[in-house]
């Protein structure tokens, strides 16, 4: 048998759909281990073996087989040999549109229907072996955001196909950091709204991170939120995060933000008095759970702590302003930008046309933290060092951000915090 290459995946999905491909897999047949080998490819990966290409470094990988012998990621016996045919190796992958290989003479091997789906705009399971990897409720919900722009929506067959794995308690078995890298990467790429609603439609979220869907149908202060619901409040948040360009970690900052209200008493209803304390321990152990980066981690729990203190930011008095930078560890971390864009999309992400209104809050921050800075400990003479000099560093900077032009008032209603 000799070896032929084919280009599979994403890299044919995209060309077809005339989007630009960001990288090329490739599955070989008809081949062993050795004779890539001895073509000169080097082996990475321990699971089943991965080879890259001496010149362009793009990954091929032997046609395989997968087989579930138990829950999870893990639970799966995986088969290659030369006998093992593109048509099998395309049958273990997980939607239609991304089981089409395409050969060396340009030909397509579509034995699922794949390039049909794509015409039709529809993300639709290979086989009922799709049920066998819990991770592919959340990929199917990434594909949905990604895709969502060329009208992408999950077919009624797989939606139901995933809803049932979701009462199966399969999600369960799913690997933490492998979870929460589907998250993070819907978080950082378009649409994470889409992304939160088909994890919600399938039930998945409430297994997935129950803080967050037991915001939905919880009510906020009209005044403060049109759109009233707290859930939808996040998706909008989200929807401006993204529209203002935010990092993956701002976003998922974004995401967990208001996880404290849904703590608050029914009877305490609209009002949410002190949300933002009462939900950092929740985004702690959100982050806990999934083993997130410290730097996500420490960024999302401060935006849950101090987003209201931001939004009153116009009206705080320098010292108050000089309390947040040190709450934030302003004057160490590169990450207030993410910070400020995090917040602002908190103030922004509401109905009533209050997407619209500025947010000069940011501005005065960054304005504060710069002024702060500038001025250094060697600046201030007579001051002998020691506990004195740290005095006397602090007020110097106070007084800095207090010598800054305070912009004009906002359109904030007065009177309490926006929650």
């Amino acid at each position: 048998m000799n070896p032929v290459v084919y280009l599979v995946g994403g890299a044919v999905r995209d060309e077809l759909l005339g989007l630009p491909v960001r990288e090329r897999d490739w599955v070989v047949t008809g081949a062993s281990p050795e004779w890539l080998l001895d073509q000169g490819f080097r082996q990475v990966g321990a699971d089943f073996p991965v080879f890259l290409h001496p010149e362009t470094g793009e990954e091929y990988a032997l046609a395989r087989t997968e087989r579930k012998r138990g829950h999870g990621y893990h639970g799966f016996t995986v088969t290659f040999d030369p006998g093992v045919s593109i048509e099998d190796d395309l049958a273990r992958r997980d939607l239609t549109i991304n089981a089409i290989a395409r050969a060396g003479d340009g030909s397509l091997v579509d034995p699922h229907g794949g390039r049909s789906d794509l015409d039709a705009r529809w993300l639709r399971h290979v086989s009922p072996a799709f049920s066998e990897d819990p991770l592919r409720v959340l990929r199917v919900a990434r594909f949905a955001a990604r895709l969502s722009h060329l009208g992408f929506r999950v077919h009624p067959d797989t939606r139901q196909l995933m809803r049932d794995m979701v009462a199966s308690g399969e999600l369960e078995h799913l690997v933490p950091e492998r979870a929460w890298a589907e998250i993070s990467r819907a978080m950082g790429g378009p649409r994470p709204r889409v992304f939160i609603e088909t994890l919600r439609d399938c039930d998945a979220l409430a297994v997935l991170l129950p803080e967050l869907d037991r915001l939905f149908g919880v009510p906020q202060n009209p005044e403060y939120h049109p759109e009233v619901d707290t859930g939808e409040h996040v998706l909008m948040a989200l929807d401006m995060a993204e529209a203002l360009g935010g990092s993956a970690d701002a976003v998922t900052a974004v995401l967990l933000h208001d996880l404290g209200k849904g703590l608050t008493p029914a009877e305490e209803w609209p009002s949410h008095r002190g949300h933002e304390h009462h939900g950092a321990p929740l985004v702690e152990a959100v982050c806990a759970r999934f083993r997130l980066p410290n730097r996500t981690r420490d960024l999302a729990v401060r935006v849950c702590r101090h987003h209201l203190r931001s939004h009153r930011l116009l009206e705080a008095r320098p010292d108050t302003v000089m309390k947040l930078l040190e709450a934030l560890d302003a004057f160490r971390r590169d990450d207030v930008d993410d910070f400020v864009l995090a917040c602002e999309a908190d103030y922004r992400g509401r109905g009533g046309g209050l997407d619209q209104r500025p947010y000069p809050q940011g501005q005065r921050l960054r304005a504060a933290l710069e002024a702060a800075k500038a001025i250094h400990a060697r600046d201030l003479e007579g001051v002998p060092p020691g506990p004195e000099m740290g005095v006397a560093l602090r007020r110097a900077r106070v007084q800095a951000i207090a010598d800054l032009a305070v912009q004009p008032g906002d359109d904030m209603p007065r009177g309490g915090p926006q929650q």
